[in-house]
């Protein structure tokens, strides 16, 4: 990152802010805005952001949000994103970048826990502070989490399959990347959630990695070799639709499947339309975070105290309230 030319008078000022943020805060290095040189107490404070996968309809709007809201604060520059493309080195490169470029804030959503670890305990003993969005990581040298409660989800997305099979019946899951913990946690709600239910077996379980393509290519595997599945309970919305793309094209084999996503998107192709579209039963609403993301940052790069974890909230959305949920989320106005 390319430094701004400064009197020395205004370095020393800015060295000075610098060792008081650092003691109150752990912060790096604030950046003054050069646009604004008349301003002597203005500072804009970078944000670096490393995302797992934009290919992911879920983190590319994300991405939107984050770029919308970062904008909302007058100190903060969101740096380019970038993105790791589901690759583990890249993403690691990536951060240890941001750390180089003495970032003021850095943002991870880390693609798997285990590679990300190493180097977001880097840029927490470089005194950055660090935000860990949706996927966890396994230390908790960060300054705060904020994620969907994806057990409650998962638990919430097995009781709508008992209501949905009250005779009994075969599921399919198509579960996102493996190593995750969303996606154990997914998993894990909803396999508790059919405890008791002896009538309702899992028949069928998969990594679909998140991509729509897979769910495709899963659902149109399992048809071929005649496994019977009255319900496909997919980790997100695209593997969902992708698995109810493939039950469609299969006639009368996948005609009287159910299906049932997570992620809630308010945008043309994403499950809340699937939803009204009777694609789907149901699907359930996982925040991006982003607006959580962006006023955390704030708070961070002025050196405030902020909570360590921000659990957010979920809604089910089925056929009975998906226009209002769509209205509601409907960002398209401002993040286009």
């Amino acid at each position: 990152m390319t430094a701004h030319p400064r009197t020395r008078k205004s370095l020393a000022a800015a060295t000075a802010a610098t060792a008081a943020l650092a003691l109150a805060a752990g912060c790096a290095s604030k950046t003054e805005d050069s646009s604004d040189a008349g301003d002597k107490d203005k500072k804009v404070f970078t944000v670096g952001y490393s995302q797992a996968n934009n290919a992911e309809p879920y983190r590319a709007q994300l991405n939107k949000q984050l770029e919308y809201f970062a904008k909302k604060y007058d100190n903060l520059k969101l740096l380019p994103i970038a993105d790791a493309k589901q690759d583990n080195a890249r993403q690691v490169s990536q951060v240890q970048n941001f750390i180089q470029q003495k970032v003021d804030v850095l943002i991870v959503s880390p693609n798997e826990p285990d590679p990300l670890t190493p180097a977001v305990e880097q840029a927490c003993q470089s005194k950055i502070p660090v935000i860990i969005l949706d996927r966890d990581v396994k230390t908790d040298c960060y300054s705060s989490f904020i994620g969907g409660d994806n057990y409650q989800i998962g638990k919430q997305a097995g009781e709508a399959a008992v209501k949905a099979l009250p005779d009994g019946g075969s599921v399919g899951e198509i579960r996102g990347l493996l190593s995750t913990d969303p996606q154990k946690q997914r998993h894990k709600g909803f396999m508790d959630a059919l405890k008791g239910h002896d009538d309702i077996k899992v028949v069928e379980q998969r990594e679909g990695k998140w991509l729509q393509p897979e769910g495709t290519k899963i659902m149109q595997q399992w048809l071929a070799r005649g496994t019977k599945i009255d319900l496909v309970y997919a980790h997100n919305d695209p593997m969902a639709i992708g698995a109810q793309s493939a039950a469609a094209g299969a006639g009368a084999k996948g005609k009287d499947i159910k299906f049932i996503g997570i992620d809630g998107l308010a945008i043309p192709d994403g499950g809340i339309r699937a939803v009204q579209q009777g694609k789907l039963i149901g699907t359930y609403l996982y925040p991006t975070g982003a607006e959580e993301a962006a006023k955390t940052a704030s708070e961070l790069a002025a050196g405030k105290k902020v909570e360590k974890k921000q659990t957010l909230d979920t809604v089910e959305i089925t056929k009975d309230n998906a226009e209002d949920i769509y209205k509601q989320y409907d960002m398209s106005q401002k993040v286009d």
